[in-house]
């Protein structure tokens, strides 16, 4: 692999992620709690899972099955965090009461990683029942994420690198 396609490999993944924050922090999500909030959620819960699908399509053709790998889980992880947290987010702006203390886009996006990461450090805790709800769906799509998501991306980089192996007759 030459030097310009590594840098590319580890500047788009890390490009994707930023792109998914800034977007985050920049993006009008001030509004009112209403059936938009549970549309934004669910509409982004399939965004990902159709990402998914995309990403192994998209995997299973390329000439670089690994680092497609790379990019789709650069781009689909920082993306189902950060459609929790700005889920999290509104709730508590609209709520208060909702979480332990208030949460600012950046309590929020800390909140959902110590979730993902079941760290759980204790200083951001969901108070309200419908909170707690949200966070355990949050929990269940983390297993799942983790589960199923990333063992299918893992094995269409193994079958496309297989693949390419037998037909370059071996030598990769």
């Amino acid at each position: 692999m030459n030097k310009s396609r590594l840098a590319l490999a580890v500047l788009r993944p890390l490009g994707t992620a930023v792109a998914l924050v800034v977007g985050y922090y920049l993006l009008p999500v001030d509004r009112r709690l209403d059936g938009w909030t549970l549309v934004l959620l669910v509409g982004g819960t399939l965004a990902v899972v159709a990402l998914v699908v995309w990403e192994i399509r998209r995997i299973m053709r390329s000439r670089f099955p690994t680092l497609q790998g790379v990019q789709a889980l650069a781009l689909i992880v920082p993306l189902y965090l950060l459609i929790y947290a700005n889920v999290y987010y509104v709730v508590a702006h609209n709520v208060p009461a909702t979480f332990s203390v208030p949460l600012t886009r950046t309590d929020a996006l800390y909140f959902v990683v110590t979730v993902f990461a079941t760290v759980g450090f204790g200083d951001i805790t969901a108070v309200s029942q419908g909170a707690r709800v949200l966070v355990t769906t949050q929990m269940v799509g983390n297993l799942l994420l983790l589960g199923i998501a990333l063992r299918v991306i893992l094995a269409a980089v193994q079958h496309s690198r297989a693949r390419s192996t037998r037909n370059s007759g071996g030598n990769p």
